[in-house]
């Protein structure tokens, strides 16, 4: 389609109609915005083929003088339908209203409130603009759900609501009254009509080649899917359980903690969903090699350290005392804390969630096994940090997205991090 003139679809009382339209653009120093018409009046068309056939013999209307418009009359009856993002159900908005509130609805709505508002701007539709302003929500809609909830939030979608009911009417009479279907050429028509049904006829053919080709493929990944699980009972009844591995057995994991100055390692196990690190009084004992890490297991050192007292510890030091202890760390056990920060400051998009849930994990366990609540009270969803980091973390739709600036955020999340690195004791 040429540049900022696109079609759309508005459905109207009387019927489906495609227009185009010329969103807002800057030309000597002003703004304007534009539709296919002639002043107040509105053109609009059954079909693309009738746009089609108008826009190449028309010579008066208000789009000529857009800077795109040498393009548009040679364009073909397909790059003139509307795409279904371009596709506006006017008459169809009370119903959409009486359906949940969610962000879908509010998406749609919003993006048929906005054309609306177009038309009445352009068309100088009065009418129009009093009902958008009888209630404060129809300004609120481009900022999603958020505005709509708690308390205020559902007054405002009620009132929206009971708007849309007792006078959208008067909106669609008001839009209604300006659109005409002028007279287009005969020849011109003709020849687009034929343009039309001929696409019609190959996407048409070219849907059913793909349902076909479903069809294939679905019976071919059933007979795939039987054949791998007869394979799969086949394996299942010959194989053996893999090996858990020593530090399964004794229920003690070995973590590896990645920060801007090292690298450390320490042990970490959970009791009853309790988590219980390598050390004592809030502080864990960390090093910076394996090596180092099996040294102080046999040492006396260890003696008053909390891990002392799960009831498996004494296999961890019997393997350690005879040189067999092999600390390997797995993936999930590593924690990166360098570069969220950075991350964080650039927006949650940016966010890698693995790296972030893997660090909230470490940081949440430390500061509950240090009996410290700060970490759970700035990851709280009602704080800014917390807010962002629980939309990483558990990605919802209706949830409005957090907004930069991110100072706030990176600010606390650094001294959520310093206050863990304090907190390691370095052998």
């Amino acid at each position: 389609m040429a540049q900022d003139i696109v079609p759309i679809e508005l459905g109207l009382p009387q019927g489906d109609v495609v227009t185009l339209w010329a969103p807002r653009w800057r030309e000597d120093g002003e703004d304007w915005e534009a539709f296919l018409g002639d002043e107040e009046d509105l053109y609009a068309f059954p079909d693309a083929a009738h746009l089609a056939a108008f826009v190449r013999t028309a010579t008066e209307h208000d789009l000529t003088d857009h800077p795109a418009w040498p393009v548009v009359p040679k364009l073909s009856v397909p790059e003139l339908l509307p795409e279904e993002s371009n596709q506006f159900d006017l008459v169809g908005v009370p119903e959409l209203v009486a359906e949940e509130m969610d962000t879908w609805t509010i998406d749609e709505l919003a993006q048929i409130v906005n054309i609306v508002r177009s038309l009445a701007d352009v068309c100088e539709l009065d009418a129009v603009n009093d009902v958008l302003s009888a209630a404060e929500g129809f300004d609120l809609l481009d900022q999603g759900t958020f505005p709509f909830t708690g308390r205020d939030g559902e007054r405002r979608w009620t009132q929206l609501a009971e708007t849309i009911v007792e006078r959208w009417d008067e909106v669609l009479d008001a839009i209604d009254e300006v659109v005409i279907a002028p007279e287009v050429d005969k020849a011109a028509l003709e020849v687009a009509t034929e343009e039309l049904a001929a696409f019609q006829a190959e996407a048409a053919e070219s849907e059913l080649a793909s349902d076909d080709e479903d069809i294939d493929e679905l019976e071919s990944a059933e007979d795939a899917s039987t054949g791998a699980e007869a394979e799969a009972e086949e394996e299942a009844e010959v194989a053996e359980p893999e090996p858990v591995g020593f530090w399964a057995e004794v229920g003690i994991d070995p973590i590896k903690i990645i920060t801007e100055s090292a690298e450390y390692y320490t042990l970490r196990c959970y009791i009853d969903d309790e988590p219980i690190f390598l050390g004592a009084d809030g502080q864990i004992d960390a090093f910076k090699s394996t090596r180092a890490l099996s040294r102080f297991i046999t040492s006396e050192e260890v003696e008053d350290n909390d891990l002392t007292e799960v009831s498996t510890w004494d296999d961890v030091v019997a393997k350690a005392t005879n040189g067999d202890l092999e600390v390997d760390v797995h993936i999930d056990n590593t924690y990166v804390l360098t570069g969220l920060a950075d991350d964080i400051a650039e927006g949650p998009n940016t966010v890698d969630p693995t790296q972030l849930d893997l660090a909230v994990e470490l940081l949440t366990d430390a500061a509950e096994w240090a009996g410290d609540d700060s970490v759970a009270d700035a990851l709280s969803e009602s704080e800014s940090l917390g807010w962002l980091v629980s939309f990483v973390l558990r990605p919802d739709p209706t949830r409005l997205v957090p907004s930069a600036p991110f100072d706030a955020e990176v600010d606390v999340w650094q001294k959520l991090v310093n206050a863990f690195v304090d907190r390691l004791t370095i052998h």
